[in-house]
């Protein structure tokens, strides 16, 4: 990872690095790695994206279809679906940093195994790490599920713990949480839709002392 491997001197550099360069060299990681077998069937890695400087992170659970083809996070319906709630909530994706628990698509846009997420989750640490976010919005099971083993909150599915702030320490660094449904799952269910536009109206309502991007 960014910091696994390097000798002091390397280590000593990466001081001088700017946020930017620190996620760029993240992102040279992730188009090389071969940690899973995900890297012979993926077209696209797909590392993450947005300000450096964000306040806020989104972490979705893995890339699909047109997040594959593209490179980018949540571009398919989810995506579209996910810029009209950042824009009700006054956020947009040049403010924010989107993300995934996974980097490369799983073949048929099967769910994530153990091996793979504890392959992949080493970058999504580096990148937390190298943020600092004040906020991390959770998007869906996996990735609520990853973030609150970080933090030893328990929990028993989505549907429990979405649309609550919960503060924890995270590698080291004091942030909020707040989990909420995957985009994709309110595409199917309306129930769900109508949950997470709701949660993120209480998102809007947080009170935030914005940094600059």
């Amino acid at each position: 990872m960014l910091i696994s491997g390097k000798t002091e001197r390397d280590l000593w550099e990466t001081c001088f690095l700017s946020k930017r360069e620190l996620l760029d060299a993240i992102v040279t990681e992730v188009i090389v790695c071969r940690k899973c077998e995900l890297w012979k069937t993926r077209k696209n890695p797909v590392p993450g994206e947005g300000s450096p400087n964000s306040q806020i992170m989104f972490i979705g659970e893995a890339p699909g279809y047109w997040e594959d083809v593209k490179g980018k996070p949540f571009v398919g319906a989810a995506g579209k679906f996910l810029d009209t709630l950042l824009s009700e909530a006054g956020l947009s994706r040049e403010n924010v940093f989107i993300g995934n628990i996974l980097k490369c698509r799983p073949p048929k846009n099967r769910e994530p195994s153990p091996d793979e997420i504890e392959a992949c989750t080493p970058y999504l640490n580096s990148q937390i790490r190298v943020i600092q976010p004040e906020f991390i919005v959770t998007l869906g099971n996996y990735s609520t599920a990853y973030i609150f083993s970080k933090v030893a909150l328990p929990f028993n599915g989505i549907t429990r713990v979405h649309g609550k702030f919960y503060k924890a320490s995270i590698l080291d660094m004091q942030v909020t949480i707040f989990p909420t449904f995957h985009p994709a799952a309110a595409l199917y269910h309306p129930k769900y839709k109508e949950q997470l536009i709701s949660d993120f109206h209480t998102l809007k309502q947080e009170p935030t002392q914005k940094r600059p991007v």
